[in-house]
């Protein structure tokens, strides 16, 4: 994988771990950590979710490297 692979994958398991947070225990940590919604807080939410669109291009690559 690339460089950029990985480091979209991790935003992708940051922005899942969150989520599962705020599911489970209605605790969002980028909340706690960046402020609500402050402009921090929204570039981190953007880079998760540009990151999750990245990582759908995963699916066209691994049909190809098996």
């Amino acid at each position: 994988m690339k460089t950029i692979d990985y480091i979209a994958l991790i935003f992708v398991i940051v922005g899942a771990i969150n989520w599962g947070l705020i599911g489970f225990f209605g605790f969002d940590l980028v909340r706690i950590l960046f402020g609500d919604m402050t402009f921090l807080s929204r570039v981190i939410y953007a880079i998760v979710g540009i990151c999750g669109l990245y990582a759908l291009s995963y699916f066209g690559r691994i049909n190809n490297e098996g």
